[in-house]
């Protein structure tokens, strides 16, 4: 019988000892969403409401888990595709009301900050660090609006 790369240690074992291993999604193909926003008090356009097809990648160091993984992808692009679709709004923009009045409250986002693409970044890696294993010790998380903006740690 053939044995494997492990050299017969036993999977578990080979687990612990790989240490910290990173797993970077969308690094060659960004996930994509489609979200639209708004900056409340800014004097340029993008007071106006609009929308963009942002592009995100995500990098997660951690232990291997029992399944050989650091996170099972999907736990990623569930998490990012909460925003797909949706308008990302600041607590206290008046769209709110707006929104709520004509049906359509649940496809608003309401951030406690403006909705620029270094927030999103942030409020992501925040909520990616609070909804995987503790095994995850480092999330980082870029979100591209434009091709000439990305915000990135």
């Amino acid at each position: 019988m053939a044995s494997g790369l492990s050299d017969g240690k036993a999977a578990g074992q080979l687990l612990t000892e790989a240490g910290e291993r990173e797993l970077r999604v969308g690094e060659d193909k960004p996930i994509r969403i489609s979200s639209g926003h708004r900056i409340l008090h800014h004097d340029g356009k993008c007071s106006r409401p609009h929308g963009h097809n942002y592009e995100i990648t995500v990098s997660v160091t951690g232990e291997l888990t029992e399944e050989g993984w650091v996170v099972d992808k999907g736990d990623i692009t569930s998490i990012i595709s909460e925003w797909d679709h949706r308008f990302l709004v600041q607590r206290g923009d008046p769209l709110i009301e707006a929104f709520e009045q004509s049906g359509d409250g649940d496809a608003l986002v309401v951030l406690d900050h403006p909705p620029t693409a270094e927030v999103m970044a942030v409020l992501l890696e925040e909520k990616l660090t609070a909804e995987l294993p503790e095994t995850v010790s480092e999330v980082a998380v870029s979100v591209r609006e434009t091709s000439e903006l990305c915000a990135a740690l």
